[in-house]
């Protein structure tokens, strides 16, 4: 983990501006976002000891320093855990998300009429999807992985309507699943299958972003209603660790709320 752990932290300062924590700008920059040499003075380490940690040679650092460099690095609750996580410091990884959904849960999504629901494990399989959402994603071949649809369907780019924002949130997601379930094949599997099938995926992959899905709102542009952009949630599923509840929601009176309902006519309709 340790070479994971140094790309990690080049990433992750090279995305950081000097003026981000306070520093001058000024003058030519070899390298984006900050010098090795700032890190190191900002988390109160010396160079040679980050260098040891960015080329893989340094396999131990501590928690305080680990915290120190996720706040000099501005890193978030996911990208700290990450962090962590690549230290080896992290709690033991958790078990595989089970497979198979819940039938209570599968039918209560059932039981949703005006509300696309879907439930995914940690790689972004779609382990079900209720009537309204696949009504939603209709114009896909296949309503398999959210990585796939987004990158590889050819539906994709036109069908996220800031497909560059959809991009990045799929493969932020993943390398969050990357990070807590390392002993997870089928993770390491879909981001091979990914670096090997799209330049997208692969620059995207090199920047080391990370973050778990929460709730957001995204517009999608659909063959049969037009544009309509909705909010999204999403919860874990207790009792089934690694599995997430998404739904989506529009804000009732609204064109997205119609639009939403016509799609709802048209899955009954397909039923």
């Amino acid at each position: 983990m340790s070479t994971n752990l140094g790309a990690f932290l080049r990433a992750r300062r090279a995305a950081v501006r000097p003026a981000d924590v306070g520093l001058p700008s000024s003058g030519p920059r070899r390298v984006p976002g900050l010098r090795r040499e700032e890190v190191a003075l900002l988390a109160g380490v010396s160079v040679d000891y980050l260098t040891r940690l960015e080329q893989g040679r340094e396999k131990n650092p501590s928690p305080a320093l680990l915290n120190s460099l996720a706040r000099t690095l501005r890193l978030d609750h996911d990208a700290a855990a990450h962090l962590f996580g690549l230290a080896g410091l992290a709690p033991a990884a958790r078990r595989p998300a089970p497979p198979v959904v819940d039938e209570s849960l599968a039918g209560l999504l059932e039981s949703w009429p005006t509300t696309p629901a879907f439930v995914i494990d940690p790689r972004m399989d779609v382990l079900v999807c209720n009537a309204m959402g696949r009504a939603l994603f209709s114009d896909f071949a296949h309503v398999d992985n959210l990585v796939r649809m987004t990158f590889l369907d050819p539906v994709g780019r036109r069908f996220f309507v800031d497909w560059d924002r959809a991009a990045e949130a799929c493969v932020a997601n993943l390398r969050n699943a990357l990070g807590t379930a390392p002993a997870d094949d089928g993770v390491l599997r879909l981001v091979t299958e990914l670096l090997d099938a799209d330049d997208d995926f692969r620059r995207l992959w090199a920047r080391h972003d990370v973050r778990g899905k929460t709730q957001d709102a995204k517009t999608f542009r659909h063959s049969a209603v037009g544009e309509l952009t909705v909010g999204y949630t999403a919860f874990d599923v207790r009792g089934a660790p690694g599995q997430q509840l998404v739904t989506y929601h529009a804000a009732p009176g609204t064109v997205d709320a119609d639009s939403l309902a016509m799609l709802g006519t048209l899955a009954a309709t397909s039923h």
